[in-house]
């Protein structure tokens, strides 16, 4: 049984990792910071908003890198990587806002930071000395003066900035002071007052409206307009699994190329709130569950994948669709009727099959990686629920399903840091 004082923790934890954000969240985290150093220098020179500092100069580790140099930018008209993002971030970008740093640049805006990119006013490096795999660092300059701003272990925490203590959640016990399990999970999701968890709907309302912008525009690689079409239905069907996966890549579609629109994320990713939430939502409306059995369903899978992160890490080589659509594999077993001994073998068929998915980077054909792992989550869960699962006779399963996820986050943390240099050597010298 979990305490009266856990249910709250984890409800906070919840809250704090389940937050709307507008376009992919690396290259949003790398503004975020550029807008709060540019804000820390007109202060300093008592400068007024559109004041823009001579010189900016980032340090970035390697997964910032590799995950923001090749998704769009959103209000930008198509424009991908980094030097947007960063000018963006200094003309328009508004800290207080967070992962929506942009959300009120303006085509003024646009147009002014196509011309700072074109003076060359932004140094990119990379960051060697932190070992941190989510840390970004700003210096800004004008007139003889200086101001910094650094973002390290998750995508809004600002390091040395007070009175916010460090809301990551990663690398064993939270710094919120709850360590997860599965068991914790469940419980939680499935005992709580239903009006405390009530605004897990909000995940819904972004996700579902991603989704119809998807459907609506030509956006990047159109994965999901293409399994809606003619062609995609002849060959999927009009069935539960073909919606759950062409809704969720239409989600995605808009995202990784750019939509100007909000998205519910998880641990600091757009992407895998959209996989934690639109498989279980589309699910539960061609199911028929009630609105009670959504909110749960959400619930378990939002912070499964919460928990994963907790042991693997805010960025690593693993791709986070394998760690969301395990959430999801979860909330559809409970939507199936699963109990937890069936929604822990969803989870074991899931590390069994999805291990070792490579991270490369933000980008528009993310949606394939994301369809991969839904499809994975539906097929886990008709097993689940059917009481099949991967023995621990079998490659990383263990008996214990949190051992198991340990298992799969320690290949994902450390296993793979070779594989991870590997990618962002190959990403930088094509």
């Amino acid at each position: 049984m979990i305490t009266n004082e856990e249910k709250q923790e984890i409800l906070n934890l919840l809250h704090k990792q389940v937050v709307p954000a507008i376009g992919c969240t690396e290259p949003m985290a790398v503004a975020l910071c550029v807008a709060k150093a540019v804000e820390k220098l007109r202060n300093q020179l008592g400068k007024k908003p559109g004041y823009l500092p001579e010189k900016i100069t980032l340090s970035l580790s390697a997964n910032i890198l590799k995950n923001a140099m090749g998704v769009g930018i959103p209000g930008t008209g198509g424009m991908i990587g980094l030097p947007i993002a960063i000018a963006l971030g200094a003309v328009g970008g508004k800290s207080c806002l967070e992962l929506e740093v942009l959300r009120d640049c303006t085509d003024e805006d646009l147009a002014v930071s196509k011309q700072y990119i074109k003076e060359k006013h932004i140094v990119i490096n990379l960051e060697e000395n932190d070992p941190d795999k989510l840390y970004i660092h700003t210096t800004v300059e004008a007139e003889g003066k200086s101001a910094e701003a650094t973002i390290k272990g998750s995508h809004t925490h600002f390091v040395g900035e007070s009175p916010s203590p460090a809301p990551s959640l990663y690398g064993g016990e939270s710094k919120e002071g709850i360590s997860l399990s599965l068991s914790k999970v469940y419980e939680f999701a499935t005992t709580m007052p239903l009006d405390d968890i009530r605004f897990i709907l909000e995940a819904k309302r972004l996700n579902e409206a991603a989704a119809q912008e998807g459907l609506r525009e030509n956006y990047g690689h159109q994965l999901g307009k293409t399994m809606c079409s003619p062609l995609g239905r002849g060959i999927m069907g009009d069935n539960i699994f073909a919606k759950v996966l062409s809704v969720t890549s239409c989600a995605c579609d808009a995202r990784m190329a750019g939509a100007k629109i909000p998205v519910m994320s998880n641990s600091g990713s757009g992407n895998q709130g959209i996989c934690a939430t639109m498989p279980v939502v589309v699910f539960a409306r061609e199911n028929h569950n009630t609105e009670e059995e959504l909110i749960r369903a959400l619930t378990l899978s939002h912070l499964t994948a919460i928990y994963i992160k907790q042991s693997l890490g805010a960025l690593s080589a693993l791709c986070g669709c394998v760690v969301a659509s395990t959430g999801s594999s979860v909330g559809i077993t409970y939507l199936m009727g699963g109990n937890f001994e069936q929604i822990s073998f969803s989870v074991k068929n899931m590390i069994a099959n999805l291990t070792g998915m490579i991270c490369d980077g933000a980008k528009p054909s993310c949606a394939l990686k994301l369809t991969t792992g839904v499809s994975t989550a539906v097929m886990s869960a008709m097993l689940a629920i059917q009481n099949k699962n991967v023995t621990s006779a079998e490659g990383i399963i263990d008996d214990d399903v949190d051992r198991s996820i340990h298992n799969l986050t320690s290949i994902g943390s450390k296993g793979m840091d070779e594989t991870d240099r590997f990618v962002l050597d190959i990403m930088t010298h094509k």
